[in-house]
């Protein structure tokens, strides 16, 4: 045996493959493939022991190393070192990662996250990490969504939604996990704590509308709030204090209340700088708005809870539980509780209008008054959009001699907008002015009023006790700043019993109605029938009337045209005499001239030719002058002879001139004619 070895000593072939063999063996195993989304955690299997309690070697002490094994091909000799792969840290879309460090200095007493430091990066150097003073425990940063980063899986432990990153030291976590797998479960979160905290529009409870919201903050670490307050707000109220100091209306100093002061702090993102503005622990006063916000959960809660919403016709009083101490503007007057001006506590005098407003509903509450007139019914199975009426039911009251009634009343009412603080100081809310104020009020005066009157008298005079109430209600409510608009008896719910007595009543009144009015229709009749003649008549008396005052015009008209013919008559006649006599005047001495001169003339004739020779030639010229016929029809002789031819002419011309016309005007003969 011991010349085998020797001869084996002695062999170069031998040598070869012993130090061929125990380099392969050395060699090889300590070769570590790290993947491309992996690192390599070195493990020293000996050497110094480490100085603190951290179980990471910063100088090659035995232990867990803190260099981390890259991607790729590394050597690490075996016998000494031992290496673990371990995947990348990974977030996914929407989600975070939180850090818990396991190394580092001991949390200061009551603190319950690491401080952090700009020099930790995004703790991918460990040993940066531990070097700059980091602590170990939660961390306040949180790693975005998205992230890829090769972090310590001794030096840290990456707790996200689906996966926990790391190697945990402490057996209370394992102790925790379900089959020796740990989850977010195991470090007391649940899922949707690792999830991007979203302030969007969410639909509501009805499932009809999507409703506004905001996300209401509690920080679970920070300093103690101060004595007294229930919410934190960066740097208190003194600006609040500085506002009014410098005479700032109310609602410039609420739009100064309402916004926030989250960018100092990234909206609570950057939680280190939140606790270094001096951030309070507890409720905060400012509220996530909408958005995406990575927070972290063993930090702050978020609470979502629907935006403040005050609409058309409405005003929203604000009960204020935070702000500084109460100081009443309501005047001594006022005997309702305080009013306070904005960033008091109390009862702002100021009400909110139409419009959204971020608000805190934990530390402010809001009183919705409606403004429109508001309708209110006392009737079953109505109710209002608004819903104050839902419990108010129909009167019920009873009449002076037992008759129960059920009455539906409608009111309406309207709270002025600047009046709305003070109402419901008043009241305390709007459903208290109706179910304890108004129904008292009106129930009563109905109940007391009917109480007093018959039921018929009631029912007959119901617009009377709607006027009277009207006044009733008008006058209670006055007191508590609200108006009254009107009231209204809708329905009467009436007994049986008296149903039945009013029916036959009513149809007796009914028949007593018709009765008279065919009284009325006959003795209308009658009138018309007298009325017909009267007219008829007076139509022949309006005729002979019209008549008789034509026949008046008529006589009138003759009697006036006769007179003016009379005096133009008795005016003609008298012209006419005139001429007439100095016609007649002046002829009577042309004839007296014509006679005498005839005469003369006569008087010669009859001394030249003789009495009848002188008559013939006279009447031969006047027949001369006439018409007769000069030759006569019938020839006149004398029957007895004497007198001859000329006796004969001279019949014959005075028969023709007594068949003929009368002549015009026969001149008298002058008397020698005539002898």
């Amino acid at each position: 045996m011991l010349q085998f070895i020797l001869r084996l000593a002695t062999d170069p072939w031998f040598w070869f493959w012993f130090v061929t063999i125990t380099a392969s063996i050395l060699t090889f195993p300590s070769i570590r493939k790290i993947g491309p989304t992996e690192v390599g955690l070195v493990i020293r299997r000996f050497g110094k022991k480490l100085p603190g309690d951290d179980p990471i070697a910063l100088k090659g002490e035995a232990g867990y190393q803190a260099a981390l094994l890259t991607p790729g091909y590394r050597f690490k000799l075996w016998l000494v070192y031992r290496v673990e792969n371990f995947p990348w840290v990974q977030i996914p879309a929407n989600e975070i990662g939180v850090l818990m460090a396991q190394v580092g200095k001991a949390l200061p007493p009551g603190a319950k996250s690491a401080h952090y430091k700009p020099a930790f990066g995004n703790f991918t150097d460990v040993a940066g990490f531990i070097q700059n003073g980091g602590e170990k425990g939660v961390q306040r940063p949180v790693l975005s969504p998205g992230s890829l980063l090769p972090i310590h899986p001794v030096g840290f432990v990456v707790i996200t939604k689906s996966m926990i990153y790391g190697l945990p030291m402490s057996a209370e976590f394992k102790s925790r996990s379900k089959d020796g797998r740990l989850s977010c479960g195991s470090f007391n979160l649940s899922p949707d704590q690792l999830n991007v905290v979203r302030i969007e529009p969410r639909v509501s409870e009805q499932g009809e509308e999507k409703m506004d919201v905001v996300g209401v903050v509690t920080t679970l670490e920070g300093r103690p709030l101060a004595s007294g307050h229930i919410a934190s707000r960066l740097g208190g109220f003194d600006d609040m204090q500085a506002l009014e100091a410098g005479g700032s209306e109310d609602n410039a100093i609420i739009d100064v209340l309402l916004g926030d002061k989250n960018q100092s702090h990234n909206n609570y993102q950057n939680f280190q700088a939140f606790i270094d503005a001096g951030g309070e622990m507890g409720l905060q006063h400012d509220v996530l708005r909408y958005g995406a916000y990575n927070l972290n959960p063993f930090l702050v809660r978020v609470e979502i809870v629907p935006m403040l919403v005050v609409r058309q016709g409405e005003t929203a009083a604000i009960k204020a539980y935070v702000g500084l101490s109460t100081q009443d503007t309501s005047g001594v007057d006022f005997k309702f509780g305080s009013l306070v001006r904005p960033g008091h506590r109390g009862l702002w005098r100021e009400p909110l209008r139409t419009g959204k407003y971020a608000i805190n509903p934990r530390i402010y509450q809001a009183e919705i008054v409606p403004t429109a007139i508001l309708k209110l019914d006392w009737a079953e199975n109505v109710t209002g959009a608004h819903g104050l009426d839902a419990a108010l039911q129909p009167i019920i009251a009873k009449s002076k001699e037992g008759f129960v009634f059920q009455i539906d009343l409608q009111v309406l009412i309207h709270v002025p907008d600047t009046k709305a603080p003070k109402v419901i100081s008043m009241v305390g809310t709007m459903k208290n002015l109706v179910n304890e104020v108004l129904q008292a009020a009106v129930g009563n005066l109905f109940r007391d009023k009917l109480s007093s009157m018959a039921a018929v008298d009631f029912i007959e005079t119901r617009q009377k006790v709607q006027e009277e109430a009207f006044a009733h209600i008008k006058s209670q409510l006055e007191q508590y700043e609200v108006e009254t608009r009107g009231v209204y008896i809708q329905d009467v719910d009436l007994p049986a019993d008296l149903v039945q007595v009013l029916t036959q009543r009513e149809i007796a009144n009914q028949q007593i109605r018709t009765f008279q009015m065919q009284k009325s229709a006959q003795e209308e009749r009658i009138a018309m029938e007298k009325a017909k003649g009267t007219a008829e008549a007076q139509a022949q008396l309006a005729r002979s009337e019209v008549g008789v005052a034509v026949k008046g015009n008529d006589a009138s008209a003759r009697k006036a045209e006769a007179e003016g013919e009379a005096r133009y008559i008795a005016a003609t006649g008298s012209a006419k005499a005139a001429e007439v006599e100095a016609v007649g005047l002046a002829n009577a001495k042309a004839a007296e001239a014509i006679g005498l001169a005839n005469a003369r003339a006569y008087e010669e004739q009859v001394k030249a030719l003789g009495a009848s020779a002188t008559s013939l030639l006279n009447v031969v010229g006047v027949l001369s002058k006439s018409q007769v016929p000069f030759m006569p029809n019938i020839l006149v002789t004398g029957s007895n002879g004497h007198g001859g031819a000329i006796d004969g002419l001279a019949a014959t011309l005075m028969g023709l001139v007594s068949k003929a016309a009368p002549p015009k005007t026969m001149p008298d003969l002058p008397p020698a004619a005539k002898s």
